[in-house]
């Protein structure tokens, strides 16, 4: 049995433990305080600007899709090169439960999906931690934006996405690659944060006549289609960036929470311990000053 001195000290420890968690949790909260609020005001702005343009062009923009199929065809089918960029978005920092180990399963996954579709996977990671997984497994990557999230948590504005999405556009324009795709936690709730993949469309919807059409434009629909698409594709992955932001803290705060409450069951279970072993000295003690007196008399 553990010394009364052995059980102090790992109460003590323990307590110091959970003051770190708690204040962890404590700040993981602000910061998802803070980037919900981001994203609700800028998704208001996003789905706007994506109806515009599917009002210009007739025809709806691609929703996040499951984890089955890739919304790209091959580039046998359309003269292309049959290979699209995968954006895989972790965190920077660990400490935040399963977070980073899901999105590194479901990337894998997803490259060994698409590379049996004959379809040839370039990464381009964001994020510290699936950075760290594609290099330990030997996977060649673009390094160049691992640490947008980092910037955009420091109040970073569209600027940094605008270069991301305009190295994008080169390779397809190029015929380099034939779509991108990003794979991230969703935020649904506090306890639930799910694993999405979400094809960015790379080419403006077409122009198309309607008969019933009853909005005047200033300039044509086509130049205000040219001006706004690029904006929507920033928008759609800043508006991806932020989810997954949020996804992130609310992991890491409820990490702490389950910490926090582990610890205080540790706690009552070490005290317990403590009292018994106490009570047990006590006992051991008193029974030897009685057996002593016995044997004086």
């Amino acid at each position: 049995m553990a010394s009364l001195k052995e059980i102090k000290g790992r109460i003590a420890s323990i307590q110091n433990t959970q003051k770190i968690t708690s204040a962890m949790r404590m700040v993981a909260s602000a910061k998802l305080h803070r980037a919900q609020g981001m994203t609700e005001k800028f998704l208001r702005y996003r789905d706007s600007l994506q109806s515009i343009v599917e009002s210009l062009g007739g025809q709806t923009l691609p929703s996040p899709i499951p984890e089955q199929s890739s919304p790209f065809p091959t580039g046998k089918g359309r003269g292309r090169s049959g290979s699209i960029v995968l954006v895989p978005i972790s965190s920077n920092s660990g400490l935040c439960g399963a977070f980073n180990s899901n999105i590194a399963k479901a990337t894998f996954k997803r490259m060994t999906e698409l590379q049996s579709q004959g379809i040839q996977v370039k990464p381009l990671p964001i994020g510290k931690k699936i950075t760290h997984e594609l290099k330990k497994a030997g996977i060649d990557c673009n390094l160049g934006y691992f640490n947008l999230l980092e910037k955009i948590e420091k109040g970073g504005d569209l600027i940094e996405v605008d270069f991301l999405m305009e190295f994008a556009l080169q390779l397809y324009q190029s015929g380099e690659i034939d779509g991108i795709e990003f794979i991230y936690h969703h935020f649904k709730s506090m306890g639930s944060q799910i694993i999405t993949i979400t094809p960015i469309p790379l080419e403006a919807p077409t122009i198309q006549e309607k008969e019933d059409d009853t909005f005047l434009t200033e300039p044509s629909p086509a130049e205000l289609l040219a001006s706004l698409f690029p904006r929507l594709l920033n928008a759609q992955t800043y508006g991806i960036l932020l989810d997954s932001l949020a996804s992130e803290h609310a992991a890491r705060m409820m990490a702490m929470q389950t910490a926090d409450d582990n610890a205080n069951e540790l706690l009552k279970e070490l005290t317990l311990l403590y009292n018994k072993t106490r009570q047990q000295a006590i006992t051991n003690e008193l029974i030897d000053i009685m057996g002593g007196q016995t044997e004086k008399r």
